[in-house]
């Protein structure tokens, strides 16, 4: 963002008298400009000019001769006879290793209390058997230059007269000294990119005078009118973004026999490392200046090589460009490029990215003398998008994409050309060229009342057209309306809400009463955002940790092992990356979440537990829609495909546990987390949201026999769609919503080769739900809380002998389902397979609790449930009771 130099500042408006950056930050904020930081001083403290009374060398015992020098510093020299080391004239002793300099001279002195760039605090010390009381500065102690062959000569480095007097201070001479003011500047305000819009604003804050330096008016001379012999610039876009011609304003002129070696004033060197810009070469320090002062972006090329006539075309098909970063780039067809006609083929060489950077060829080198400046107006979008795509944050983009001046190209290059000839010593060509083809921009009409419908306030008509002159708009009276044309400087003023904006902020947010809306009575949050919260609360309770991940990938779906044909691999692309490496979005949330656990556990965490809660972007089954213009309003089958256009984005939860999950001590051997815990987290979720989570394999073998009983998901024909789980150590998550089965999920051990590529804990375990899914089968009446019974239990042990492959959950579920409401609880005690039970069998002991809400159970009834039990699974899964 722009910094704001208070010295420069002065050029264009009456800053008022003691203004620091402090009170220019508040003056500025008051119109809308935010402090972003303030920049400190370069040198705190006394710097004064000091004039060399006496230097005697002495040698020391290293063989280095230091100079002890008296100096006048004026009000701060120390009287005869008094100081830290008396003399018998007024002066303060210090000691110097530089040799170039004599009795005489003028030069810098920081005295006891300044502060030298990179907090080197001054003080008084004893060195070489004397008290230096101060130190006489360098270029490079001063931050001014690399330059430390010597101490600084006033007398040599500038005009005597330009001078301050002894003991003056030189801070503010040498631009040492001066607070930088950083400012924010929204993208709708791009004319504050520069000193002459930041004068604006603070001359309608304070009220300050302010002229300016963008009008023709403001030059020493007039404007030269474009001549027929001018260097020649074309424009040929056949693919215009938007309907909008990529440029639509081009000036070029041309300044003959500069001296190449001409250094940079030291004002605008200064200026120019204000704004965090490097000195490069005279022609092109006065075309950023130039930008940096009016906002008008530039460019400079060596005449003598261009080829009449410059074409802005758009790119072409397999074109590429090396820029001034010396960085090649493969240009996209609505780049708009700056081209120029060697040996009459029109614009057959590339020049540069229009409005972004210039290329390598044309540039402005050591033996140039004859320069063409050019001056052009570029559409914002277009730009905008080059931009970005080519990752290009220029200093011209960043003003081009939020609207440039079209009436400033003339007056910007015209104060090129006058630097270049009273600093260049070059000569303004009378060829003058002005392509101008800026449409004139309509008028707005805005009902009087609307400035008080929309603030609040009554600002009367008077006031109205006062703030939009001010603002340097034209402001006409129709019956009730203001027709109201806007200044050229302002793109963004295209409606009658943008006016009233102004009004408002010109005028003083300060006078807009606050008046708090009263909130009506409502139902709370949506049920979909208080079951995330529920899900959320209740994984945190179990000691999980939340976490959010951004939604972009790169190659997560290989390090997960995806096959190639997976669904999930169907990814959407993103145009403009933030991150190259990861232009997709993520089809699973457990692409990103892996990413956080290898961070954690790279990190040295033993226990790895996280959960998050987001997106996923589904492309399967989307097409696209065409993007309607901005002219006017959608049809609403637009509207309607935009939507049918945009891809699914169900909410997903995502559960990667690995480590340590309890620590051994006195009460155990501890454990590691396993299987257990993730789908123990998913029932738990299950359960806050008033539903029952089930498990089924994710994978057996295709000729596995069909079970008898319950419907399950199918299984996976294939293993590898498992991934990244573990195809026999992981499950599908289950709902049952009346007689349809809802598959909401998967969960278990990761494979392990993702657990090693991710460099994660052996075996770790992980879950993922479509919770959009299983809110959607939630009921949706709140859940009901059952008095508990004060009647005493029956408790009963049943052994049963069934098929080793019938997984246990479902003989549970069938258990619960037979024993009714009178069974409270199922409990697996004991798992037996061995010579006393057949052959592909196993033995399963349970431990059964049943009871009545409103009556001791006899032992008939308990006997009724036990042996509906039995039947049932007798019938259901061949299951015997065990002798």
């Amino acid at each position: 963002m722009p910094n704001v130099p208070i010295s420069w500042l002065k050029d264009h408006v009456a800053v008022l008298p003691g203004t620091d950056a402090q009170s220019l930050a508040a003056a500025l904020v008051r119109v809308g400009l935010e402090e972003e930081t303030i920049h400190s001083a370069a040198v705190k403290g006394p710097l004064v000019v000091g004039r060399v009374l006496s230097v005697v060398p002495e040698k020391q015992k290293n063989g280095k001769t230091i100079n002890y020098c008296r100096v006048d510093v004026g009000p701060f020299n120390d009287a005869p006879g008094e100081g830290k080391e008396p003399a018998d004239v007024p002066s303060r002793g210090i000691i110097c290793g530089a040799h170039n300099f004599s009795e005489g001279d003028l030069v810098p002195v920081i005295l006891p209390g300044g502060v030298l760039p990179g907090n080197f605090e001054i003080s008084a010390r004893k060195t070489y058997g004397h008290i230096s009381d101060g130190m006489i500065c360098s270029e490079r102690e001063l931050g001014m230059s690399d330059e430390h062959e010597g101490i600084i000569v006033l007398t040599e480095k500038f005009d005597v007269n330009d001078i301050p007097p002894v003991g003056e201070s030189l801070i503010e001479f040498l631009g040492l000294g001066e607070e930088l003011l950083e400012i924010n500047v929204t993208p709708d305000r791009g004319y504050c990119f520069s000193m002459r819009g930041v004068a604006r604003e603070y001359s309608h804050s304070t009220g300050a005078s302010f002229v300016d330096p963008g009008l023709p008016a403001s030059l020493s001379h007039a404007l030269p009118e474009p001549t027929a012999d001018g260097f020649n610039v074309e424009v040929e876009d056949d693919a215009p973004i938007r309907g909008s011609v990529g440029c639509d304003r081009f000036v070029t002129r041309i300044v003959r026999g500069i001296d190449p070696n001409a250094p940079t004033p030291a004002w605008m060197v200064e200026r120019l490392e204000s704004m965090g810009m490097r000195s490069i070469s005279l022609a092109v320090d006065i075309t950023n200046f130039v930008m940096l002062d009016l906002g008008q972006p530039l460019h400079a090329y060596d005449l003598r090589a261009l080829a009449e006539p410059i074409v802005v075309r758009r790119a072409y098909e397999g074109e590429s460009l090396v820029t001034l970063d010396e960085q090649k780039h493969e240009l996209h067809p609505e780049d708009l490029l700056i081209t120029d006609s060697p040996d009459g083929a029109r614009g057959s060489r590339i020049l540069g990215l229009a409005g972004v950077m210039g290329g390598l060829y044309g540039e402005v080198e050591s033996h140039t003398t004859d320069i063409l400046v050019e001056a052009a107006h570029f559409d914002n979008i277009s730009i905008a998008r080059t931009a970005r795509r080519h990752h290009i944050p220029s200093e011209a983009a960043k003003r081009f994409e939020r609207g440039v001046d079209p009436q400033l190209p003339p007056v910007a290059a015209q104060r090129v050309v006058d630097l270049l000839v009273e600093y260049g010593g070059g000569t303004a060509d009378e060829r003058v060229f002005d392509l101008n083809n800026i449409q004139e921009r309509p008028a707005i009409t805005m009902r009087l009342s609307e400035p008080k419908r929309v603030a609040g306030v009554d600002y009367g008509e008077q006031r109205i057209v006062e703030i939009l002159s001010m603002i340097g708009c034209e402001v006409e009276r129709e019956e009730e309306h203001l027709i109201v044309k806007a200044p050229s400087w302002r793109p963004d003023l295209t409606k009658p809400c943008d006016l009233v904006e102004e009004i408002a902020r010109l005028d003083g947010y300060d006078n807009i009463d606050s008046v708090l809306p009263v909130a009506p009575a409502g139902r709370g949050l949506p049920p979909r955002f208080v079951a995330r919260r529920s899900v959320a609360q209740t994984l945190a309770d179990i000691g999980f940790i939340e976490v959010g991940s951004y939604p972009f990938i790169g190659d997560a779906h290989d390090k997960c092992r995806i096959p190639k044909e997976d669904p999930r691999r169907k990814v959407v692309r993103l145009r403009n990356p933030l991150v190259d490496t990861q232009p997709a979005l993520r089809t699973s949330i457990l692409d990103t979440l892996l990413d956080t656990a290898q961070r954690n556990a790279s990190r040295g965490a033993e226990s790895v537990r996280i959960y998050e809660l987001g997106m996923v972007t589904l492309a399967e089954g989307t097409v696209p829609a065409p993007i309607p213009t901005a002219e006017e309003r959608p049809h609403p089958r637009e509207i309607g495909a935009l939507y049918r256009g945009t891809p699914q984005q169900p909410w997903h939860l995502g559960i990667v546990a690995g480590g340590i999950a309890e620590l051994s001590g006195n009460d155990g051997a501890g454990r590691s987390y396993d299987w257990k815990d993730v789908i123990h987290a998913a029932q738990r979720v299950g359960v806050a949201l008033g539903v029952s989570v089930e498990t089924s394999a994710l994978y057996r073998a295709p000729d596995t026999p069909s079970r008898p009983g319950k419907p399950l998901p199918p299984p996976l024909d294939n293993p590898d769609f498992a991934a990244p789980f573990h195809p026999g150590r992981s499950a599908t998550l289950f709902v049952r919503a009346g007689k349809k089965i809802v598959e909401i999920g998967r969960a278990g051990e990761l494979h392990p080769r993702v657990v090693q590529t991710y460099g994660l804990p052996t075996r770790s375990v992980a879950a993922e739900i479509d919770l959009d899914a299983l809110i959607r089968v939630a009921p949706k009446n709140p859940i009901q809380v059952e008095p508990v019974s004060t009647y005493p239990p029956v408790k009963e042990d049943i052994a049963l002998v069934l098929d080793r492959d019938i997984p246990i959950g479902v003989v549970i579920d069938m258990m619960r389902a037979a024993g009714g409401s009178l069974l409270e609880d199922v409990t697996l005690f004991d798992e037996y397979s061995g010579s006393q039970i057949e052959e592909g069998k196993r033995s399963l002991a349970f431990a059964l609790r049943m009871r009545a809400k409103d009556h001791t159970l006899t032992s008939e009834e308990s006997a009724k449930v036990r042996n509906s039990i039995v039947s049932r699974l007798s019938k259901s899964l061949g299951a015997k009771l065990r002798a």
